[in-house]
């Protein structure tokens, strides 16, 4: 059984189905049932805890960050990602053109940080034209997130990309030819599950609105540095600074920020229970 795990992509095709020319990969399944679970839990959020947000807000709101966050993914990508990325920023288009020598291959190459950014822009932007509650709905998004999140990570693992270091661990994940950590499933399980059911359990006990998506931006960046480890540096970037990667020195930024919200909201709360 180990050794059929170990030796799991020789028996598995990334791509489910194909409809003529079109193939449909098992990555592109698993960022839908991401988008919908997603939704779903926040849905059941605002039903189960009696939330003053209506339904039609909430599906609004998923548009208006869902475009956020596609393309604050794939230009973070290039922001962050391509070491020589000034020919797309002059031909921003070709940034989600899916062709490559008239064959179509799909977008591949999204940034998660790039994602935040993007879903940010777009949540102040929501607020701004629909004069919604911005810390209420953050709230929900941080414990929906997690829960789409697994499906995520779980597409990378079976795009066979985002792969893990080199080890010699009985549950290693053999790519060509080469065992190594399976990482994706490491950020799936820390970044989405155990994120999810900390929020979930915790939301209950909240002091104020927003300190759910402080927490979020807290335990985000922890695990995915602690998974960074695991998780092989982007080639074309390596290493950025001794042995931290690109994607330990956005944790670190989103881990600080998560922070100064979080005290700033906690003063804001002590300040008007002060003047009572």
């Amino acid at each position: 059984m180990i050794e059929y795990w170990n030796h799991i992509y020789s028996h598995f095709n990334p791509i489910a189905f194909s409809i003529g020319e079109f193939k449909v990969h098992w990555y592109g399944i698993m960022y839908i049932l991401a988008l919908l679970s997603a939704l779903g839990m926040a849905k059941y959020l605002v039903k189960k805890d009696k939330l003053s947000i209506s339904e039609k807000t909430l599906d609004d709101y998923f548009i208006w960050v869902e475009i956020g966050v596609i393309l604050g993914a794939r230009i973070g990508y290039f922001v962050f990602y391509v070491p020589d990325n000034s020919y797309y920023f002059t031909h921003p288009w070709q940034m989600f053109n899916p062709f490559l020598d008239g064959e179509f291959v799909g977008i591949r190459g999204m940034s998660y940080h790039g994602a935040v950014i993007g879903f940010t822009i777009a949540t102040l932007l929501f607020v701004k034209f629909k004069k919604a509650n911005l810390w209420q709905l953050l709230d929900i998004v941080a414990v929906a997130v997690p829960a789409g999140y697994i499906f995520g990570r779980i597409g990378n693992f079976l795009n066979q990309e985002l792969i893990g270091r080199v080890t010699d661990v009985s549950w290693g994940i053999y790519v060509n030819g080469i065992l190594r950590h399976p990482s994706q499933l490491y950020e799936a399980f820390f970044e989405g599950f155990v994120i999810f059911i900390i929020l979930f359990f915790y939301r209950k006990r909240k002091r104020f609105d927003g300190e759910l998506i402080a927490l979020y931006m807290i335990l985000y960046g922890i695990f995915r540095s602690f998974c960074e480890m695991f998780r092989m540096p982007d080639v074309q970037l390596g290493f950025i600074i001794g042995h931290f990667t690109m994607g330990e020195l956005l944790s670190f930024v989103m881990i600080f920020a998560g922070f100064v919200i979080y005290f700033i909201k906690l003063k804001q709360i002590d300040n008007k229970i002060s003047k009572k």
